[in-house]
């Protein structure tokens, strides 16, 4: 698995158990200072090459306090 796959996947997995659309981010994301079109956060997403910094925003933002990692690596080789 790519590194940026494992990225995006990942942010798409916990927007998806939080119920929160790209524009709910967007909200929740300007509420704690993060200024991001819906645009920019569609693109960086799908990209998955976003910068960590992104992604602690988006945790931040959504109320994420605890991440699983070995239920989404295991078994799948990296490069």
């Amino acid at each position: 698995m790519k590194w940026d796959n494992l990225a995006k996947n990942l942010l798409k997995s916990e927007l998806k158990k939080r119920g929160v659309n790209y524009e709910q981010l967007q909200e929740k994301l300007a509420v704690i200072g993060v200024d991001e079109t819906v645009n920019n956060i569609n693109r960086k997403i799908n990209r998955g090459a976003f910068q960590f910094t992104f992604f602690l925003q988006c945790a931040v933002a959504m109320g994420i306090k605890n991440l699983r990692l070995d239920e989404l690596v295991a078994g799948e080789e990296h490069e």
